[in-house]
């Protein structure tokens, strides 16, 4: 999964210790609505979703 350079910018500010799975969880969704690439938008989305549940 490509990343743009500002939304890995934002992924960097997430704790070292569970910053994989917030990758992943931020990939998996990118990849069922069929994006190739996430950007800024698109992980902050991601991010809120996460806060909800």
């Amino acid at each position: 999964m490509d990343w743009t350079p500002e939304a890995e910018e934002r992924l960097r500010e997430v704790p070292f210790f569970v910053r994989p799975a917030v990758r992943n969880r931020i990939e998996r969704l990118a990849g069922e609505e069929g994006l190739r690439r996430i950007d800024v938008p698109f992980y902050e989305q991601a991010r809120a979703r996460f806060a909800r549940r």
